[in-house]
Parts: structure tokens; sequence; C-alpha cells
């Protein structure tokens, strides 16, 4: 007969108590965690084509709807010299098609939807399934211009090809001098 009284199984208790001392090092992992979570509720969740909300967590493994993973975007308008700056932080969960190899060159490419179109593209990374960019971009346009359009994203391999893999957009119409962080959920490209 064994004794399974916590006395009697060595390190027990410094295991446990490991685990919920924020003193100790592994702490910083919470605080990652702690700031994803703080990601507005408004982009938590999405529509799909049905049009019901579900969760970006969410990993769907039937028939062809599956997540292409997301971008992360903060959006300024500096209102003192008419300049919206977009900055283009990082792609996570990001899959692409088998037919791009096993580690294509991949970069997010912008278009602002005015009258004549504005484009830009970040410098193109290794595959994987979290790519950070940290790349800012600025441009001078009135902010009426700005609230009637869109910012469309393409994520786009280089090699072994020029390939569209994703896309999202985002609205203008709440452009503020007030930097906000967006997550965006990829969709596959429209034909």
């Amino acid at each position: 007969v064994s004794d399974l009284r916590p006395s009697a199984l060595p390190g027990s208790f410094d295991v446990s108590r490991s685990m919920f001392d924020l003193r100790s090092p592994p702490h910083r992992f919470m605080k990652r965690y702690d700031s994803f979570s703080s990601v507005p509720s408004s982009t938590s969740s999405r529509k799909d084509s049905q049009g019901s909300n579900r969760s970006l967590d969410t990993i769907t493994l039937s028939g062809d709807e599956r997540d292409f993973g997301r971008l992360n975007v903060k959006l300024c308008y500096v209102s003192s010299v008419e300049q919206i700056w977009i900055t283009v932080l990082h792609c996570k969960d990001l899959s692409w098609p088998s037919s791009c190899g096993e580690n294509p060159r991949i970069y997010v490419k912008g278009i602002l939807t005015l009258p004549k179109p504005v484009q830009f593209k970040s410098s193109a990374k290794e595959g994987c399934n979290d790519i950070e960019f940290m790349e800012t971009f600025v441009f001078a346009i009135k902010l009426q211009s700005l609230q009637a359009v869109r910012l469309v994203f393409k994520i786009q391999t280089q090699t072994p090809r020029k390939k569209t893999i994703g896309e999202c957009s985002l609205a203008l119409r709440e452009l503020s001098s007030e930097e906000s962080s967006h997550w965006l959920g990829i969709s596959p490209p429209s034909k």
C-alpha cells in the first residue's frame, strides 16, 4: 500500500509552489499570455462564411474551412502633419498551401484603396508559424480621404514564385491620433 499524502511525495510541495509563485522566472510566460488576453474583445472573434461568430483560437479540421492565421497591425493618424502611420507587427498561426514549399519567403503587401491606390510592402521573411515584421509605413494623406477607404493586406510568397496565400482588410472610419492595435483574421485570397 502506498502512502499518497503530500508529505510522502518528494518534491511535490516545490512543484506546486513554483507553478504559482510569480516571483520565479516562469512568470514571464504568464505575462505573455496576459498581454494576449488584453486584446480588445471586439477583435477576439470573427464571422465565418455563414455569419456566425467563432473564436480565433478554434482550430477547424473539417472540410475546406481552416484557419489561415492572423495579422497584427497598429494604426495611428498624426493630424498635425496629416500622416497615417501603419505598423505591421506580425503574422501568427500562419499557414500556406503545400505547393509553396516548407519555408517560402513571405511578405505583407498593404493597399490603401484610394481612387489612386497607395501600395507598400514589408521585407520578406522566412515562412514559419509566427513571423515578426515590426515595420512602420508613413503616408501623408488627408484624414477625410482615409475615412472612406479600406486598408487591405495581402500575405504573399516571394519564393518559389509570387503568390497571394491570404488576405484581410480593415475599414479606416475610426482612425484617430490614438494608436490602435488590430488582430485581423486572414482569409483565403479572393478569386
